[in-house]
């Protein structure tokens, strides 16, 4: 996808100088770490200090973001081979896992929605309804509805990357409306340019919890629980809990949108028809774009057909064996595969590998290290080492206190590294702790996958709220602000999802 339209309004200093100091302290700080975790007299065995040592290597560096995340990873997979955690057919076999290829699957049909305007029609669509675009409260609301749900079928980073010049092109309108009325007023930096651009990197960010592949964070998370636990949370008991948690915390979001950034005017000018002109100019639906949505509806269909016949206690044999094999991966994958045979009406096809290879490939490494290093802790017993070292330290006693444990920190992590490494270094942690205590380990690990995402605060807590604060749009202080009314709320709403519905359906081993 080609780089959004932005804003020529410069960076804030105080974000750049943050961005450096970080970087500087995982650049000198990652050695020494490294040589205390294998030399430290810890009486520790030679493969849990070798893991350790990669451990602070890899979450020191995910935190600071001294290199690229995917890098990092990368570097990360290798030590554990060459400091002798494990064996490279050991450490490199999560990579052949179903999760890899689900996301593998789930990017190059992504990739087929934005290649043929799918995400851009849907969007525009929704824009365009009676009432919608005459309204500055309204058309934020939209703004945000529409990244929830655009969220939930693509990426949140690609979705924010979507919507972003549509709304740009809101907001210097609107700004200019704003500065002709309001002497003083820069129309790059109004209430309601803030209102936008965060209702667009907040329903990006709230409609990605929704499945267990919607985010890369969700499946990492969703994919570490099962390497450590051996127990696969189910789509069913996930959308339990994630579909009342997104409902009530989208509606938060709103609440704190309008009363820390209150739009400076309530009319748009010319708004309803600016987008029913740009909705109409994509001219009908084409063939291409019919396709994948067929595919697409195919293909979850075949992702909720096992957990339907488990839920209707069908017990026909040949519908029983067919259903075992529906692995989300292989379905996701076949259809990505179908869309190379599809005409697309114009002579070609519906994807080309040239549009499939542009995926994030990153990405997919990073899931699949993010698998490995869960299963090489519990390989090692360093897993089970670090769960009872914190157990002892904090006392944390019942699922109820682990849960708490795990937002906070799940939070906490998420708001000065990326969405995708916070649950990456979190689930792993929580897991472990749950174990040396006794209790089940699912819904803690849930908590802190929730948690993970949470983030709300600064441009690096996750790729969309980046991407909107690169606009020139967002000032920090109305970022900040607006986030921490956010976390706030979160920690209840997480703890409810998770351990209060979580305990209801019974989810667990």
């Amino acid at each position: 996808m080609s780089a959004p339209a932005t804003a020529t309004a410069p960076e804030a200093p105080a974000e750049s100088r943050f961005d450096v100091v970080r970087a500087r302290v995982g650049r000198y700080a990652v050695l020494p770490l490294m040589a205390l975790a294998l030399l430290a007299p810890t009486g520790l065995p030679a493969d849990q200090r070798a893991m350790l040592a990669v451990l602070a290597f890899v979450v020191l560096l995910w935190i600071t973001e001294t290199i690229p995340i995917a890098a990092t990873a990368l570097i990360g997979v290798a030590l554990l081979v060459l400091l002798g955690v494990g064996t490279p057919d050991e450490v490199f076999a999560a990579f052949g896992s179903n999760t890899v290829f689900l996301v593998i699957g789930a990017f190059m049909l992504a990739r087929a929605m934005s290649a043929h305007g799918l995400d851009r029609r849907f969007a525009l669509r929704v824009l365009s309804l009676p009432g919608v675009g005459d309204s500055t409260y309204r058309t934020a609301l939209a703004f945000g509805v529409v990244a929830t749900l655009l969220s939930v079928l693509v990426s949140s980073s690609a979705t924010a990357a979507m919507l972003l010049p549509i709304g740009v092109g809101v907001v210097r309108t609107v700004g200019d409306l704003i500065e002709e009325r309001t002497p003083g007023v820069s129309g790059h930096r109004t209430r309601f340019s803030c209102m936008l651009m965060l209702a667009i990197a907040y329903g990006a960010g709230v409609g990605s919890v929704l499945t267990p592949i919607t985010g890369i964070a969700n499946v990492i998370g969703r994919g570490t629980i099962e390497e450590m636990t051996g127990h696969r949370v189910e789509l069913f008991d996930w959308l339990s809990m994630s579909a009342p948690y997104v409902l009530v915390l989208g509606a938060v979001m709103w609440g704190a949108l309008v009363l820390v950034n209150r739009p400076e005017t309530r009319r748009i000018p010319g708004g309803q028809e600016r987008f029913r002109a740009e909705y109409a100019a994509l001219g009908p639906t084409g063939g291409a774009e019919r396709a994948v949505i067929a595919v697409f509806a195919v293909t979850v269909a075949l992702w909720i057909l096992p957990s339907l016949v488990t839920t209707a206690d069908l017990t026909s044999p040949a519908l029983l064996a067919f259903t075992e094999r529906l692995s989300e991966g292989a379905v996701v994958v076949a259809a990505a595969g179908l869309l190379f045979f599809l005409p697309d009406g114009r002579g070609g096809r519906v994807l080309t590998w040239q549009e499939a290879a542009r995926i994030d490939w990153g990405t997919v490494v990073l899931v699949g290290v993010g698998l490995t290093i869960g299963r090489m802790m519990s390989v090692t017993g360093l897993a089970e080492t670090i769960g009872a070292a914190v157990a002892g330290a904090t006392d944390v006693h019942s699922t109820w206190l682990l849960c708490l444990v795990a937002i906070v920190l799940g939070m906490a992590i998420s708001e000065t590294t990326s969405n995708t490494a916070s649950v990456g270094i979190v689930v792993p942690i929580v897991i472990p702790i749950a174990v040396a205590i006794g209790v089940d380990p699912i819904i803690p690990a849930m908590a802190a996958v929730f948690a993970g995402n949470a983030g709300a605060m600064l441009p690096v807590s996750t790729p969309p709220n980046a991407i909107v604060y690169g606009s020139g749009y967002v000032p920090m202080v109305r970022m900040i602000a607006t986030g921490v009314f956010c976390d706030i709320v979160c920690v209840p709403l997480i703890f409810l999802a998770t351990f209060g519905i979580g305990s209801a359906i019974g989810l667990g081993l």
